[in-house]
């Protein structure tokens, strides 16, 4: 998945180039009201009414652009409550587990988050390692009051977790290898709302850096655009899907579309469930 600072690059960009433009939009508009006020002065001059003239100026005397004059909107109510009793366990290990997981079952992992609970039917057919990785983690306690460190909300819909450092830095010690990556769901370099996948440090311009995936994953909550060279593992409940939107809603810190959630999300408890 793109870094943050790389996220943060292209959407400074993206936002400077908004900014020069209501500039030059701005710089028009008072140019052509101005052009129009001159014509009325000339004539309210000529009749005498001086005073008009005065008050004509009384809007266009300023060269601040006018959307960034906006007041900056107020920061939401955090939307979630607060994280269960407990820290983060400081877990490292040395390889990947043993595939232990039946591909031929089903499992489900859910997420008892400060927001409402993640459910998650995890894929063991088609990515029998990651789920094997991620059954063996969630029941030693990896997870568990871990916080969702990254959301990014424009162009690409996600929340990030997994991290028990909370930096995008955090790894379980070991790393899986890709899998799944031509699944059907993901079609046009889109991964639909409802896809659970994972973060790696796969770099699509150097093609460097496969099958480093980890811990950390994340929950796309709506259509986003994304090269197909993240595992997807799973798929989010409906319900799920209401959570992950609530905290989408109250934004993220940046203000940018990509960095700490707003709202507090910290993973009180995850378990995986074969059935």
């Amino acid at each position: 998945m793109v870094s943050q600072q790389q996220r943060r690059k292209q959407l400074a960009r993206e936002k400077h180039l908004r900014q020069q433009a209501r500039r030059e939009a701005a710089q028009r508009r008072r140019r052509a009201r101005n052009a129009v006020i001159a014509g009325a002065l000339a004539v309210v001059v000529a009749g005498g009414a001086v005073s008009y003239a005065a008050g004509a100026f009384d809007d266009g005397g300023s060269t601040r652009d006018e959307a960034d004059a906006k007041p900056t909107p107020s920061k939401p109510a955090d939307p979630c409550r607060k994280p269960a009793p407990g820290k983060v366990k400081p877990l490292s290990f040395g390889k990947e587990p043993p595939l232990t997981v039946d591909k031929s079952a089903s499992y489900t992992m859910r997420l008892g988050t400060t927001c409402g609970d993640i459910d998650l039917a995890l894929d063991a057919a088609k990515a029998p390692r990651t789920v094997n990785s991620f059954n063996f983690l969630v029941n030693k306690g990896y997870l568990d009051h871990t916080r969702c460190h990254r959301l990014s909300t424009r162009g690409l819909y996600v929340l990030q977790c997994g991290d028990p450092k909370g930096t995008g830095e955090g790894t379980p010690g070991y790393t899986i290898p890709d899998e799944n990556l031509k699944d059907a769901r993901v079609k046009g370099n889109v991964y639909p709302a409802g896809t659970v996948a994972m973060a790696n440090r796969y770099d699509p311009r150097t093609k460097k850096g496969r099958d480093t995936g980890g811990s950390q994953f994340f929950l796309v909550y709506q259509d986003s655009e994304l090269s197909p060279d993240y595992t997807p593992f799973g798929t989010i409940s409906a319900s799920g899907l209401k959570v992950l939107k609530k905290i989408a809603a109250a934004g993220e810190s940046s203000g940018q579309g990509d960095g700490t959630p707003n709202a507090t999300v910290v993973i009180d408890k995850a378990t995986v469930r074969k059935s």
